[in-house]
């Protein structure tokens, strides 16, 4: 059966349970937009399952038998997507738990261990960073028509390029950044992550801040401040679609989004042996174990180690007395 969407129909028929959480979730939890919009879309297809395969309108109706189908009707989805749903689920279901001491969460009685496999991000080799920089660059520096929005847009790229890569920050904290939030004087970056946790991030580098100053002289922008052709805030696919466009100019074959940047800058930065918490603090991570993804290291610095630390290089022998099998 297809999961179906919440429609005005489902909205009339179900409870307020869902309002209330998202309510909850709003003004009382304070969570982002993007946060509540995966847990409406979540809730309402999960509503709009279980009354299309039994009579019940009300989530407090829930047993666990229905969740159990119900995973099993979603299982077809990535297993990142799955434990999103889930999560979505146990949420409401805390929530209603702890509104009503007469409401027990089919939860208590589940044991639901949901493990996503692991998987490495994807990262540039400094190399590719380097190719990447250069295709944007040498697109501006060939633009001779400084008067026209292409040449603007141009010198735009390029700030928010050397930002991501400078900072790291997640695609919807670069769009969501203010005028206010930037210091380009002082060189100081106010960023405002997942449940509005503030973070400052101070830009050392000169080309950095020229980048940013730039396109800063040539838009004006007033309160977002990176801003499209009309003024209004950038989009996040906007800069998805701008950092395929220069990884293809470089010939980069693997897939290169914003979040690849963030991969990026974590990575070489711990290749440069600093200090997991440090670049927790910089990514804005509330715990040290989601920034630990970032351990592992690649082929060459593998290499590097095992050749330049490894304890059996000070185990000298007589040649001799080294046996050929």
């Amino acid at each position: 059966m297809n999961m179906q969407i919440f429609t005005n129909e489902h909205a009339v028929l179900a409870d307020s349970s869902i309002h209330q959480f998202l309510f909850h979730c709003r003004y009382e939890k304070n969570l982002n937009d993007k946060t509540l919009n995966a847990y409406a879309t979540d809730l309402r297809q999960f509503i709009g399952y279980i009354q299309n395969m039994n009579p019940c309108e009300d989530i407090k109706q829930v047993t666990r038998d229905m969740l159990k189908n119900y995973f099993q009707e979603i299982s077809h989805f990535k297993p990142k997507t799955v434990k999103r749903k889930i999560a979505s689920l146990k949420a409401i279901m805390n929530f209603l738990e702890f509104e009503d001491e007469t409401y027990v969460s089919p939860f208590r009685k589940m044991k639901v261990k949901f493990k996503e496999p692991y998987v490495l991000p994807a990262v540039m080799t400094m190399d590719e960073v380097r190719k990447i920089f250069q295709s944007v660059y040498t697109e501006h520096r060939n633009n001779t028509c400084t008067d026209n929005y292409t040449y603007k847009a141009q010198v735009r790229n390029i700030a928010v390029m050397e930002l991501l890569f400078a900072t790291g920050v997640r695609v919807s904290e670069l769009c969501n950044l203010k005028c206010s939030d930037i210091d380009l004087q002082n060189g100081l970056v106010k960023v405002f992550g997942k449940g509005s946790k503030e973070r400052i991030i101070q830009i050392c580098q000169r080309e950095v801040l020229t980048a940013l100053k730039n396109y800063f002289r040539l838009f004006k922008p007033v309160t977002s401040f990176f801003v499209n052709r009309l003024g209004l805030p950038l989009a996040p696919q906007s800069v998805r679609l701008l950092i395929k466009k220069y990884a293809r100019a470089a010939r980069i074959d693997k897939r290169i989004t914003p979040h690849t940047f963030r991969h990026t800058f974590a990575t070489l930065l711990l290749e440069e042996d600093v200090d997991i918490k440090y670049i927790q603090n910089l990514l804005g991570h509330s715990t040290i174990a989601t920034t630990q993804i970032y351990t592992h290291v690649n082929a060459e610095k593998q290499k590097k180690i095992l050749s330049t630390k490894h304890p059996r290089r000070k185990m000298n022998f007589d040649d001799k007395q080294v046996i050929a099998v």
